[in-house]
């Protein structure tokens, strides 16, 4: 019966290994911390990836209320008036314009007093 050989294998997977701790504090580089390590870092990057998504949503709200109070109203009362005018945009472009587009957002904040009665 054929011999398994693993010794290719095990260094292919410790050369993996370091070339992702490369940059890693002291002991952090070496072999037993070197795994901790990066299942640790494994495990933030995946739950970071989870809280930039409600990071931006959260800037992005901050943005459109700072621009909508210069209007004289506030963001909920804002996207209630964009609701019942039926205009669909979402936070991330209503902050676009809000930013780079104020005459486009004037317009549209118009829009959802007009829909509020106010």
């Amino acid at each position: 019966m054929a011999r398994i050989k693993n010794a290719q294998n095990r260094v292919t997977r410790k050369k993996n290994l370091q070339e992702r701790v490369k940059g890693f504090f002291i002991g952090r580089r070496r072999l037993r911390q070197a795994k901790e390590a990066m299942m640790k870092s494994e495990k933030r990057q995946y739950i970071g990836r989870k809280q930039k998504k409600r990071q931006f949503r959260a800037l992005w709200i901050q943005r459109i209320n700072a621009a909508v109070r210069s209007h004289g109203l506030t963001y909920s009362k804002f996207v209630h008036g964009l609701d019942k005018a039926g205009i669909t945009l979402d936070r991330k472009i209503l902050a676009e314009l809000a930013n780079r587009e104020p005459a486009a957002f004037e317009a549209v904040v118009a829009q959802a007093k007009a829909a509020l009665g106010a």
